[in-house]
């Protein structure tokens, strides 16, 4: 993976003023910018040309969402994103739902044309860690996937794969910038597969 799109969801709102989203999103650009790969950029708030973003989905080789957890899923700034640059993507970013009448093997969802590219989830939530995994906690114990997966099917909708998804939990009532960022660090390196380069002063 060489050519990576870095999309911040991130949003001012109610109590929320999306600065962590704002520094993660910062994170991945410096991180993966000195590990040489070459970075493309919307913050999704401040407006964008479906058309562009279009092009960024087929330039790209890995697509990274940073966005906060609303209300058990993503911002409807996002979804919007989706609606609007997945939907001009018809004949692009895929076909169809798959199916064919001369071909009834085909399933729904296998229509799409970005096979071999790759997604990745970078999320804040309020939440902590346990309330994701622990069977007796509100999500049951499914994991934070399982809150995302309409998310998750949507983008493999498009014949993309999903890599692990960076969950940086209890940003409210505990954080921890610093530790999260160096952890956020550390997770893209492992899973992107180099050795990231600590900014002067930084964790």
């Amino acid at each position: 993976m060489k050519n990576i799109l870095l999309l911040n969801g991130g949003k001012a709102f109610a109590h929320s003023l999306g600065r962590l989203n704002d520094t993660l999103h910062k994170t991945a650009c410096e991180t993966l910018g000195k590990a040489g790969f070459v970075i493309r950029q919307t913050k999704i708030d401040a407006g964008y040309d479906i058309q562009v973003e279009v092009e960024n989905f087929l330039w790209a080789d890995l697509v990274v969402y940073q966005m906060p957890g609303w209300w058990m899923g993503i911002p409807w700034t996002v979804k919007k994103y989706i609606d609007e640059v997945f939907t001009a993507g018809h004949g692009l970013l895929y076909t169809s739902d798959g199916r064919s009448r001369s071909h009834p093997e085909r399933k729904y969802g296998s229509g799409g044309l970005l096979q071999g590219k790759h997604y990745m989830l970078s999320l804040t939530w309020n939440a902590p860690q346990e309330a994701f995994v622990d069977a007796d906690q509100f999500f049951e114990g499914k994991g934070i996937d399982a809150v995302y997966f309409p998310f998750h099917k949507a983008n493999q909708f498009l014949g993309m794969t999903s890599l692990p998804t960076y969950l940086a939990a209890d940003v409210i009532k505990d954080p921890s910038v610093e530790l999260t960022i160096a952890d956020y660090r550390a997770h893209l390196a492992k899973i992107l597969d180099f050795t990231p380069v600590a900014p002067m002063g930084g964790p």
